[in-house]
């Protein structure tokens, strides 16, 4: 009995991986879908609002949020005050201190970001990639974001951010970034 147990565990186990494992990531583009060309010192300068929405494996949306994002940009430095709003009327501020490290890449930090965030620009997209205490209802979880952002227009910029915790993926944020 335990034995069929422990199989049917394995097996279920290895479906999940397998499904995780079939939905793919995007790559840095080689050619671009636009001639747009993404400068994120100046598509956060001043103020922004995104909408956005946590979705699990399984299709689940268990949390919607909007987000008021006011940016600085200093010649140097990027700084994000992020103000969270959740539609269960929980609070959150995050502030990402961005620095621009060559002609198309940046390193980034904020409060309950493990270590140093790291992105590339590339034509109209960007890619980002940090690890992050986040906070959750029982205190903080340790997750992995895999974040990609396309400029969609000038004042439009579409975000989906792959989030995993020991190489498994528990799911994605989707966001909707516009300029005010």
């Amino acid at each position: 009995m335990i034995a069929r147990r422990v199989l049917i565990l394995g097996f279920a186990i290895a479906g999940l991986a397998a499904l995780a494992a079939c939905s793919a990531k995007p790559r840095v583009p080689k050619t671009f879908l636009s001639d747009r060309q993404l400068n994120l010192e100046e598509f956060f300068e001043g103020k922004t609002v995104a909408y956005g929405q946590f979705q699990d494996v399984l299709g689940n949306v268990p949390r919607r949020f909007t987000v008021d994002i006011d940016g600085t940009w200093d010649g140097e430095t990027l700084t994000l005050v992020e103000d969270f709003v959740y539609d269960d009327g929980a609070t959150e501020q995050r502030i990402w201190t961005l620095t621009k490290t060559g002609e198309d890449t940046w390193t980034g930090t904020a409060p309950g970001v493990l270590g140093t965030a790291s992105g590339i620009e590339r034509g109209d997209t960007f890619n980002w990639k940090y690890k992050i205490d986040l906070p959750v209802k029982d205190g903080t979880m340790r997750v992995n974001f895999d974040d990609w952002m396309w400029l969609l227009t000038d004042d439009r910029l579409l975000n989906r951010a792959y989030v995993s915790r020991f190489g498994v993926r528990l799911g994605e944020v989707i966001l909707f970034f516009e300029k005010k």
